[in-house]
């Protein structure tokens, strides 16, 4: 199964547009967990294990992971998502961006070594920093576009040609480059506008929008923005609302952040 059947499969099995992202920070870890790469791991498979049935992917930063020496800790979350869940997708976050050799090394490491079924790339370098991941014809490659951040427009909204730059790219991935039809693109849900005409632009090519929760983006007007005429179309990512909800009446961080990542989904859902 390719990564937009096994994504479009999850987005009907458990009727959900939302991505839970695992962004694990030692210093927010309830008191339960060790503060160290055993305890970041047994974090979120408890966070997987209570919200798997609400999601439609997970989204492993792989920063936190590496910067705690706890890549082996990120072979094993993977592999417990693909046995225990192996109807959701795993969006390795990497934001890649290289060439050539080194390009193809950092596609073996998302997919062979982590075992994802997409990554985050960026765009930048141009399509030879695309090219190699798709030696992987079922992965998916999710091209930055137009970013959450409000920095992304020093160079995404650049004039290229009476469009800003973020349009060209999102062009240049649906017209030139989604060479085996599993490209998706990241929009942030910061700028709901933007995102209709990035839809406009990709006709049902799926996008990944982060922004939702912690940074604030409206999730009605990002539905309404993004949705295809399915009402699908979205990966919403939901990572530090979900991971450290703050526990109400009794509830322990595992209850707390499934109530918050229903509470996600239900609202994308009540928009769709």
């Amino acid at each position: 199964m390719t990564f937009i059947e096994q994504l479009s499969a999850a987005w009907s099995s458990n009727n959900s547009l939302l991505c839970v992202g695992l962004d694990p920070d030692l210093d927010r870890l309830p008191a339960a967990f060790s503060r160290d790469a055993a305890g970041v791991l047994a974090f979120c498979k408890a966070i997987v294990d209570v919200t798997a049935d609400l999601a439609c992917a997970f989204k492993p930063q792989i920063a936190y992971f590496a910067a705690l020496k706890a890549e082996p800790e990120l072979e094993q979350l993977c592999a417990y998502i693909r046995v225990r869940y192996p109807h959701l997708p795993i969006i390795l976050d990497a934001k890649r961006g290289d060439i050539g050799a080194t390009a193809h090394q950092y596609a073996r490491e998302a997919f062979d070594r982590y075992g994802a079924h997409a990554v985050t790339v960026n765009p930048y370098m141009g399509f030879d920093s695309i090219e190699p991941y798709f030696a992987w014809p079922d992965r998916g490659v999710i091209v930055l576009c137009r970013t959450s951040n409000a920095g992304g427009s020093d160079l995404q909204f650049l004039d290229v040609g009476e469009r800003p730059l973020y349009q060209h790219v999102a062009q240049l991935v649906a017209d030139k480059w989604n060479r085996h039809g599993q490209c998706a693109l990241v929009v942030g849900a910061t700028f709901p506008e933007e995102i209709a005409q990035v839809r406009a632009l990709v006709g049902d090519m799926p996008l990944l929008i982060p922004g939702v929760g912690a940074q604030g983006g409206d999730v009605e007007a990002t539905v309404q923005a993004g949705k295809t005429g399915q009402g699908t179309g979205m990966m919403i990512n939901s990572s530090r609302a979900i991971l450290y909800a703050t526990p109400q009446d009794g509830e322990d961080f595992a209850a707390a952040a499934r109530r918050v990542a229903t509470e996600t989904r239900d609202a994308i859902n009540a928009c769709r």
